[in-house]
């Protein structure tokens, strides 16, 4: 025998001394041989003990052994014990351990299952409970140091499904409603039994899931205004100074003024703050150089029954009531009527508003973010928009970053476009090849992330393989050059219909292109050569929204 390693010193007991402890922990390496099994049970035998528990696993022509055993006062010495089992043929190594295979395993599942928001019990055929964890607990109220191994029928219960589910009763979505010492708790509940390979059931289990919880999933998962600072993506300096400070002030209710170019991402940024103060309101958004001025009034103050014909009878709130509790984003407020302007800051003095055609003081509790692309201070100079407002809106400004300030994020951001295209069409994503990747890094970004988002989109229909080269990444002086080969290539001719698919999709994403490229439509058209009406023809065609672009109105 080789390399044997005897138990530490603490657990040595003197030669010839009677053993007086309950369990011995010991893992056994053998080479790999019929009889160990028997050879161990003998020597255990011999020393009066008793095994308690025994995995035995087998690797590399080796047989490993972790073995708990229980003595008696007839047991020899610990030393004795280990020179017996030293004898066995074939052993290679004896150490002790702490804790067997499955007790590490039962400790790893307890712990998960302890961090889990939802409630787990389970009893076993004879309703004893195997385990609990402290979200069942306390949905129950069962305030007690330890409930394994207690019987489930001793406790206040307020039903007896999970006793119905031993005898082959499953439940799935039952509703419950426990008032406990520490509070009311609302969950949806599922029964499930536990069968062994024969078909009896042996166990069963609990799974409790909060009404509370499900519902802020939900929510979540719906609500379009649930984007946190974790989505927007990119690490440069520039950006995460903006987003460190903007997660700074979220908690605050002054007003927010975000700045920066077009594209930049300023909506992002207010669903984000609004996501982070955890106001209890909506997140609701409006682009002031969208709507005529004579409907901006009426759709920020709403109107009282009767104000004008055309109206809804009943009246309507505006936007400041709807988004009380929550957040009204002034998208482009730069762009505002002067009158307007005048109300806002009102609102923003007064904490309160009066609907057009009405007297009422209706107090609304609404967090405000602006956001605008234009020079406000040239614009004050030149009597475009109010200094009074403009220091009331300034409280917390934020400055957003250019894309060509933060060539760092490029690469990040392509990969995301190209990750949800993928995703969009059920499949792989595409990559960039280095000569498409240095034409992205030497590109001005007059459109910011939403050019890089276009042309991404753009450059992923276009290529026929996994890679994307350099021919297929556009700027708009190239849209045009390539729209000329697809025309007059006989070989796209002569394709089946899905070219003509592809065709339109490839004109769909040129003209978005020129459309946050260019302040209006009118110039958009002039861009690509076709006459105004053309471009708003096949804006309906392709049913292209205009409100999310950069351009404000026609000019």
């Amino acid at each position: 025998m080789t390399d044997v390693h005897h138990l530490p010193a603490y657990l040595t007991l003197k030669p010839n001394s009677n053993l007086n402890m309950t369990s011995l922990k010991i893992k056994l390496l053998f080479t790999d041989r019929k009889q160990i099994i028997e050879d161990i049970t003998k020597v255990l035998n011999l020393n009066d003990l008793n095994i308690f528990s025994m995995e035995v696993k087998n690797k590399n022509h080796q047989t490993q052994i972790y073995m708990e055993t229980r003595s008696s006062n007839r047991s020899p010495s610990l030393e004795k014990i280990i020179k017996n089992l030293e004898q066995i043929p074939d052993l290679i190594a004896i150490s002790h351990i702490n804790s067997m295979p499955q007790e590490i395993r039962e400790n790893r599942l307890k712990v998960v299952l302890n961090s889990i928001s939802d409630g787990i019990i389970s009893i076993d055929k004879n309703q004893y409970i195997t385990f609990i964890n402290q979200v069942a607990k306390q949905m129950y109220g069962w305030d007690l140091p330890k409930l394994t191994g207690k019987k489930i029928t001793d406790l206040p219960m307020g039903n007896h499904d999970l006793l119905d589910c031993l005898k082959g009763s499953p439940f799935h979505n039952k509703k419950r409603n426990i008032i406990t010492p520490t509070g009311r708790f609302q969950f949806f509940s599922d029964g499930i039994p536990i069968m062994d390979s024969s078909g009896e059931i042996t166990d069963a289990i609990e799974i409790m899931r909060d009404m509370k919880q499900i519902k802020a999933l939900a929510n979540e998962v719906t609500s379009p205004s649930q984007f946190s600072f974790s989505d927007i993506i990119g690490t440069s300096g520039a950006l995460m100074d903006a987003i460190c400070f903007a997660q700074k002030i979220s908690v605050s209710t002054s007003v927010v003024s975000i700045r920066g170019e077009s594209g930049t991402g300023k909506e992002l940024f207010a669903k984000a703050i609004h996501t982070e103060s955890k106001r209890p309101g909506r997140f609701v958004a409006v682009n002031c150089a969208a709507l005529p001025d004579s409907l901006l009034e009426s759709e920020l103050f709403g109107y009282e029954k009767g104000t004008f014909s055309g109206a809804e009878k009943n009246g309507k709130q505006g936007l400041f009531e709807i988004a009380d509790k929550g957040t009204l984003f002034l998208d482009e407020i730069a762009d505002m009527p002067l009158g307007a302007q005048a109300k806002i800051l009102r609102v923003i003095q007064e904490k309160s508003i009066r609907r057009i055609g009405g007297f009422r003081e209706i107090p609304v509790d609404t967090r405000i973010i602006t956001a605008t692309s234009r020079p406000m201070e040239k614009m004050i100079r030149e009597n475009k928009f109010r200094e009074d407002l403009y220091y009331r809106i300034n409280v917390l400004p934020i400055h957003i970053p250019p894309l060509k300030n933060r060539h760092k994020d490029i690469l990040a951001l392509a990969d995301h476009f190209l990750s949800r295209i993928a995703k969009q069409l059920g499949s792989r994503p595409k990559k960039l090849s280095e000569a498409a990747m240095d034409k992205l890094f030497n590109h001005n970004w007059p459109g910011n992330v939403r050019e890089l988002k276009n042309m991404i989109e753009r450059g992923s229909i276009i290529s026929e393989q996994d890679t994307i080269g350099a021919d297929a990444i556009l700027f708009g002086h190239e849209i045009e050059q390539t729209i000329r080969k697809l025309r007059s290539s006989p070989v796209n001719l002569l394709q089946s219909d899905s070219l003509k698919e592809k065709v339109g999709k490839f004109e769909k994403k040129i003209l978005e292109s020129a459309l946050t490229q260019y302040p209006s439509i009118r110039k958009s058209a002039k861009a690509l050569k076709i006459s105004h009406t053309a471009m708003i023809n096949k804006i309906k065609k392709y049913a292209i929204s205009i409100k999310d672009l950069p351009h404000t109105k026609e000019k």
